[in-house]
């Protein structure tokens, strides 16, 4: 029997990609703790607003690869293309150490944002097809902890940067992902769909994907979870990017304190949010249909209270607890994107929506990513962070009312 046929094999592609998604969010998010170091060196990024602009550019490049990136994951090799983005995203993070001034390092980190954008719809569409309707939403839970276990390890950028030098902490975190790429190659296999003969004097329609996201446009449900997805990842995003200055600012500490206590702490408290929420998910979908739809909402009305105790809050108790509180929703909300996905879209799509839906939310991303960097300057960052769960409070109430799933499961027709 082969090993992508054995059944313990879809765990294993969980647990190769688990390092792939740890190693996705180190790279990008090392740079957030690292400007104090940095800005010694090149003097631009002494500017929040220019530092605003290098987070940014990562975000507008990776959100406009995002959908290319999907519609090539439906069409090639998931295997290689995750291996390629692997490989390209770490030799860009070893580059970056040895970046001089802050043109090269913009350069850089809108490579790194288009390479790193092809691995997220393949990553996850191979998942989807490896896991059945039982342990889709654990398994990309699972898959998830390692998102925010690089983020949480990225946290320590500055404080490697601190004992040794920024450069050699890009070095070296790129030269891991380059050797992991070549582990990838060795273990990580397709998933090999058998198809059954149908006897039918009809020739197979094949749609091109074009017509075909143009019959998806023309759902309601289309729209909505572009919005579902996109609102809730401004203060994602937020906390990615701004969060260690806003522990920082709001707890009067440095970088080197704040980035580990911001970083972890969403990471700690993710993890256990996306492994609750897989498993509540799944237990639900099989008794409601609905099941991962309140699933994903009771994870987003996690948040609303938490940003508020994250934008006002000036003492440990309170900005560790919105942390917390923010992290564990989140979770539960990021476990249950893609599998609420597959209830409305059938697998030969997903990883073409997924990057649609990806590209939504990056930009929104973007967005918010330079709108902090302004308020950073002008001393409003708390402030705006409560704001955003105003918006997270108004997605929450359209996704329980118009997204409507008839099945499980869309599997493909």
């Amino acid at each position: 029997m082969k090993l992508e046929n054995r059944t313990i094999y879809p765990w294993v592609v969980v647990a190769l990609l688990w390092v792939v998604a740890l190693l996705n969010y180190m790279d990008r998010q090392m740079l957030s703790t690292m400007r104090d170091a940095m800005m010694i060196d090149i003097t631009e990024l002494e500017s929040a607003a220019n530092f605003g602009r290098l987070m940014a550019i990562f975000l507008w490049t990776y959100g406009l690869m995002s959908p290319v990136a999907g519609i090539i994951a439906d069409k090639i090799s998931r295997k290689w293309l995750i291996v390629s983005s692997l490989f390209v995203w770490s030799l860009v993070t070893l580059l970056m150490g040895y970046a001089t001034s802050f043109d090269q390092l913009y350069a850089l980190r809108a490579l790194m944002g288009l390479s790193e954008a092809l691995y997220i719809p393949a990553g996850l569409s191979l998942i989807a097809d490896f896991h059945s309707n039982k342990t889709r939403s654990l398994a990309v839970g699972i898959h998830m902890t390692g998102l925010y276990t690089g983020q949480a390890i990225g946290g320590f950028g500055a404080t490697v940067a601190k004992a040794y030098s920024w450069e050699a902490t890009f070095h070296w975190f790129g030269i891991i992902g380059v050797i992991y790429s070549i582990i990838l190659i060795l273990f990580l296999r397709d998933k090999k769909v058998v198809e059954q003969p149908v006897k039918t004097d009809k020739p197979v329609e094949k749609i091109p994907i074009f017509k075909g996201l143009t019959m998806l446009a023309a759902n309601v449900w289309f729209w909505v979870i572009l919005l579902y997805f996109a609102t809730p990842s401004l203060p994602g995003w937020a906390t990615k990017n701004w969060l260690p200055t806003l522990f920082s600012s709001n707890l009067s500490i440095d970088m080197a304190h704040a980035g580990p206590m911001s970083t972890i702490t969403i990471a700690v408290s993710s993890f256990i949010g996306v492994i609750l929420g897989g498993i509540l998910s799944d237990k639900w979908v099989q008794k409601n249909i609905k099941g991962r739809i309140y699933t994903g909402a009771i994870g987003l009305g996690l948040t609303i209270p938490s940003l508020l105790f994250l934008g006002f809050g000036h003492n440990l108790p309170m900005i560790i607890g919105g942390a917390l509180c923010f992290g564990f929703g989140y979770g539960m909300f990021d476990a249950n994107n893609m599998p609420i996905l597959c209830q409305f879209v059938s697998s030969k799509y997903r990883g073409t929506v997924y990057g649609i839906m990806n590209m939504t939310g990056v930009f929104a991303g973007a967005f918010i990513t330079n709108l902090l960097g302004k308020s950073t300057d002008s001393g409003t960052l708390g402030n705006d962070f409560a704001m955003l769960s105003i918006l997270v409070f108004i997605v929450l109430c359209v996704q329980l009312l118009f997204l409507k799933p008839k099945v499980a499961n869309m599997e493909e027709s």
